[in-house]
């Protein structure tokens, strides 16, 4: 296992330095930000990302992400072109290193919350989702906290309209045409595509959704069974959803070598879709958080892990998700959990 972390790049308000002082940390996750989706990064880019990590004594062998084009997940003409660049900026990552891309397939949006500052009785606050409330929404005005600035209404409109002729099968052969035309790159830099589970995973405002259950995915690698082809085991995507049984998953997966790349969080149920993020330890939340890690680590998991969204705690006004004080705690608890798993395991 290899501990991360992740980073948002020079404008990351949390320093590398800050980042190699937490135990047992290997390297970042990080990715180039300023260039459009679908345009090839630039060698000098991908290299001063990994100059600046080498510096700091930090490995960057994760990517997290390579944003997949919406032309492509629409399956419009222009996909051939685009996932030609996906190619290439998997050939130019492997030559930095790079070992594993973490990417998704989510139409629109990647993830969805309700509350950035949710507060518990503790006093710190997290990232919570509220079903009713984002049902009572109106899709022709969405206002969605963390999106209201990525898309312009036009723009999201337009969107919206363009995936109601398309169905979850359809959105799934796009998914397969996509990972079949950047295959031979991803054979040739080896590098493993770690796709992250839809969060939440169900449908909303009639974008389907399509890697949310272990069906889901047990279907994605009996349509490509390239080795190549991973999982990232997101514990709070997937225990979102509660028919997914997350301490047999993550055995199921470990052992068949298909998780190159494991986001472990903690969530608290407080409805039937309803949740809000939490401390990492098993005991705060909803999640067997030591049954997954003991269930990698008895299934030969050896991949990456980064300790997933933390609160802001402490006083700290952080990145919602993302700030150092109760993440460094996750990577720590994490750390405690698989060294336990590990010396049972010797035994």
């Amino acid at each position: 296992m290899k501990m991360t972390f992740r980073w948002y790049g020079e404008s990351d308000s949390i320093s590398l330095s800050a980042i190699r002082q937490i135990p047992n940390m290997s390297g970042v996750v990080t990715a180039v930000y300023r260039v459009p989706v679908g345009e090839v990064w630039p060698r000098e880019d991908i290299a001063r990302l990994r100059e600046l990590c080498v510096q700091n004594g930090l490995e960057m062998e994760v990517i997290e992400s390579v944003p997949v084009h919406e032309d492509i997940k629409l399956g419009r003409e222009t996909r051939d072109r685009l996932i030609a660049n996906y190619a290439e900026n998997i050939r130019r990552l492997g030559e930095a290193g790079v070992r594993c891309v973490c990417y998704n397939f989510m139409p629109v949006f990647d993830w969805l919350r309700t509350n950035l500052h949710t507060e518990a009785e503790d006093g710190s606050n997290s990232l919570s989702y509220d079903h009713e409330q984002l049902m009572r929404l109106d899709p022709h005005h969405l206002s969605l906290p963390g999106w209201d600035e990525s898309y312009t209404r036009d723009e999201l409109q337009g969107l919206l309209a363009a995936y109601k002729t398309v169905s979850h099968e359809q959105l799934f052969d796009n998914l397969i045409y996509f990972l079949r035309g950047i295959m031979p790159a991803c054979q040739e830099a080896k590098i493993d595509m770690a796709i992250h589970p839809d969060d939440p995973p169900w449908d909303m405002f009639g974008l389907p959704r399509i890697i949310s259950t272990e069906a889901d995915i047990d279907r994605l690698f009996a349509a490509l069974p390239d080795p190549h082809n991973g999982l990232t085991f997101c514990t709070g995507s997937f225990g979102a959803g509660r028919d997914n049984d997350l301490v047999r998953m993550a055995g199921k997966y470990a052992a068949a070598g298909r998780i190159p790349f494991a986001h472990i969080r903690q969530i608290k149920w407080s409805g039937e879709l309803d949740f809000a993020e939490c401390g990492h330890r098993t005991e705060a939340g909803s999640l067997d958080i030591y049954g997954i890690v003991r269930a990698l680590v008895q299934n030969g998991f050896a991949g990456y892990v980064r300790p997933d969204h933390g609160r802001n705690i402490w006083g700290e006004d952080g990145k919602p998700g993302y700030g150092l004080y109760d993440r460094a705690l996750g990577a720590a608890y994490l750390n405690g959990l698989f060294e336990a798993a590990e010396r049972e395991m010797e035994k």
